[in-house]
């Protein structure tokens, strides 16, 4: 007995219009716009940390600098912008500036570099990141930021005399220029150190200066 099957009959194709919001063109839709949120995202994620980073390729064209970086290469910074590139400021760092992004983008080592002279020195570190791309991050010319210092003293209850004294032991100034800066005594400012202490648990000048400078980088909200 011979089993006889049914012609098979053809599904009838959905018309394909210019405006079609299939599944296909909806998860390519999110997955665009899930790309633009998390690049927004990243890019004001790193405008709220306060070290200057500063993307860039091998040739040294600028695809991205943060609002630190941005602030920071300023006329008092040995390296600038120039239209789109990052630039040494004196001639003598040129070549170490172009041999640290070549050795970065082209054998992926990481360098740190010293650049500038007198009070325009900085560090700066080559970090290569793929794609002979490198991330050059900024070192901070002070040792801690004075929104920092600030939050610091308001999470201890420092006063604002204390304070001060606080944020001028972390630009590194002794207690005998501290009190002639503000034109007090000696034993006042000694007093208001150990005041801090107490408050902060710090055994020492040094360990008080070390805790202000390990915390978190803050910037602030209102930016010029």
């Amino acid at each position: 007995m011979v089993e006889l099957s049914s012609p098979r009959t053809a599904l009838p194709m959905a018309p394909i219009v210019a405006g079609y919001r299939g599944p296909e063109r909806r998860c390519a839709a999110l997955a665009l716009s899930a790309a633009a949120g998390g690049a927004r995202w990243l890019a004001a994620m790193l405008d709220e940390i306060d070290y200057g980073m500063v993307l860039v390729s091998e040739d040294a064209e600028i695809v991205h600098a943060n609002h630190a970086a941005r602030k920071e290469l300023d006329a008092g910074h040995p390296l600038q912008r120039l239209g789109r590139r990052l630039c040494a400021r004196l001639a003598g760092d040129v070549a170490r500036l172009h041999e640290a992004l070549a050795l970065a983008s082209q054998r992926g080592l990481r360098r740190l570099v010293s650049l500038g002279e007198g009070d325009l020195q900085a560090h700066v570190a080559v970090v290569p990141l793929g794609d002979h791309t490198s991330l050059v991050v900024l070192g901070k010319r002070n040792l801690s930021e004075r929104l920092s210092v600030q939050c610091f003293a308001r999470l201890h209850g420092l006063t604002p005399t204390e304070s001060r004294v606080l944020e001028s032991l972390c630009e590194g100034l002794e207690p005998r220029e501290i009190a002639d800066l503000n034109e007090v005594g000696l034993a006042t400012v000694r007093t208001q150190i150990g005041s801090i202490r107490a408050k902060t648990g710090a055994d020492n000048i040094r360990a008080l200066v070390r805790l202000v400078a390990v915390l978190p980088p803050i910037v602030g909200s209102l930016r010029g």
